[in-house]
């Protein structure tokens, strides 16, 4: 058992162990409701005013083990401290073991790697703060504790984590910059592929500014307001500039690397740490290769 000596007064039992511990708070709840958090030797609830001298006794929390196997995946991690973790994803590898795919996703080749992660989003999805799409390349955060995962998720619901990506479309934008802003929904035809619509849907903002034009393309570089699932996708497709080589909202034979779309840049403040953190990705070969070409197009 963990023991601590309250040295403050009235402040939830929840939160002042959350703040004196290395639990997140979430954990901190979960110990209590089961029963192996005492105050003064009895059971208190979570919301339960601690007062100056309070004895807490915490008891060993048992580790769950991942249900998932071991991968050898090749892995391109961009930063490693003793509570997050950035890696730039490659294009065509899905983010956490689901339906129909459970041993070949990044989750399972950190899990190779021996990289510790958070469980607070359960057993199924170890470490994942936030999601990009399987076929979208690029940066991602993950956190190997409780505590970092629960305050990483308030940083990305406080719209503090700034991502950046890029993506080249189909077709020739007009405008040097913009804004959509257009609700986001499941498609009732489709379920999986997502709608622009008014019924059952959710706010989602796209800010884009335009890179470069070319004759058939344009490049941009895109931020979200909000993080909705495939929202650039959906978007980009709602404005009649569908990302290029997107195999779900395009018509076009699509190659297997995916949609031309890349999350090239981030930064935070690191939420145990408190350092400014900035990280950039480039482009994968495939995607550099291809701007490359149509880069000679325009010099000829």
């Amino acid at each position: 058992m963990e023991k601590i000596v309250v040295k403050e007064n009235n402040i939830r039992l929840d939160k002042y162990l959350s703040l004196n511990t290395d639990y997140s708070r979430q954990t901190i709840i979960s110990l209590i409701k089961d029963g192996k958090v005492l105050v003064n030797n009895s059971l208190e609830k979570p919301s339960y005013l601690v007062k100056e001298n309070d004895i807490i006794e915490i008891g060993k929390l048992e580790k769950k083990e991942s249900i998932y196997k071991e991968k050898n995946i090749p892995l391109d991690i961009v930063y490693e401290d003793d509570y997050l973790i950035v890696v730039n994803k490659q294009s065509g590898l899905t983010v956490h073991p689901g339906a129909g795919n459970k041993d070949n996703t990044l989750v399972n080749a950190l899990l190779y790697y021996g990289k510790n992660l958070s469980n607070i989003g359960g057993l199924e999805r170890p470490g994942v703060v936030h999601r990009i799409d399987k076929d979208t390349s690029g940066l991602i955060l993950l956190a190997k504790d409780n505590k970092t995962h629960e305050l990483l998720a308030e940083c990305f619901k406080n719209k503090t984590i700034k991502r950046e990506y890029i993506a080249l479309v189909k077709g020739i934008i007009e405008p040097s910059s913009g804004k959509i802003d257009a609700p986001i929904g499941r498609n009732p035809q489709n379920r999986l592929k997502m709608n622009v619509q008014k019924d059952n849907s959710k706010e989602a903002i796209t800010n884009f500014k335009v890179l470069k034009r070319y004759n058939k393309y344009t490049l941009l570089s895109l931020i979200l307001e909000t993080g909705r699932t495939h929202q650039i996708r959906v978007h980009m497709n709602y404005i009649g500039h569908p990302v290029y080589n997107d195999p779900l909202y395009t018509n076009d034979n699509t190659t297997e690397f995916g949609q031309f779309l890349h999350s090239y840049k981030m930064d935070f403040i690191h939420p145990i740490t408190k350092t400014k953190m900035h990280f950039e990705a480039p482009l994968p070969k495939e995607f550099q290769d291809f701007i490359d070409e149509l880069d000679k197009e325009i010099d000829q």
